[in-house]
């Protein structure tokens, strides 16, 4: 799976080849503090400082790294995957293979730090499914009809909620089917040039 960066992230993260390898890495400890402790003007400020740049483009510099490394954790894309979403924002290879070594790094500490915040979005709690048979009715002494009953439990921020979803056994062999080729379809290298050309 490719990252799809806004033009705005684009911008922030074009200051991070006018200064060298290891400011990169200082930038990447700092937005790992910025992860688990908040925001830090000092932090900004004293990087500004050395680096002879306004404040506002260093705060940039490490959101937008940030929210790269945030992103590529949160769908634990593999390395190929992590360097052709960086290759769209034209960095050198020494630049691309330190952001890479830093993802590699931190990429779990990041995935542990992102699971501790609270979620808004409902995730998969329980699936509870039922297979019911119809043998035969008034009408047809004998008939085979099969249906699928699934509820799927989600978890909220306060609670659980249900959803109770009923398909016949061609529509779900069918969805499954579809599914498993649009996965597919994504892994494939002609996919892989669209996404890094859609802006």
């Amino acid at each position: 799976m490719l990252l799809v960066l806004s033009e705005e992230h684009k911008e922030h993260l074009s200051f991070l080849p006018k200064v060298d390898a290891a400011v990169v890495g200082e930038f990447g400890r700092i937005a790992l503090e910025f992860l688990k402790k908040g925001t830090s003007p000092k932090i900004y400020e004293g990087a500004a400082r050395k680096l002879c740049v306004p404040v506002e483009m260093v705060q940039h510099g490490v959101e937008g790294l940030m929210f790269l490394m945030t992103e590529s954790s949160k769908h634990m894309i593999s390395e190929v995957d992590f360097l052709d979403s960086v290759l769209v924002l034209g960095f050198g290879e020494e630049l691309n293979q330190a952001l890479l070594q830093l993802y590699l790094q931190h990429r779990s500490q990041i995935r542990s730090i992102l699971s501790l915040l609270p979620s808004n979005l409902p995730a998969y709690h329980n699936l509870e499914w039922r297979l019911d048979v119809q043998l035969a009715s008034r009408s047809l002494r004998q008939q085979l009809v099969p249906m699928l009953t699934m509820r799927l439990l989600l978890a909220t921020g306060g609670g659980h909620s249900a959803k109770v979803v009923q398909t016949d056994v061609t529509t779900l062999l069918h969805l499954i089917t579809m599914l498993e080729a649009a996965l597919a379809a994504m892994k494939t290298n002609h996919a892989r040039r669209i996404l890094r050309n859609i802006k």
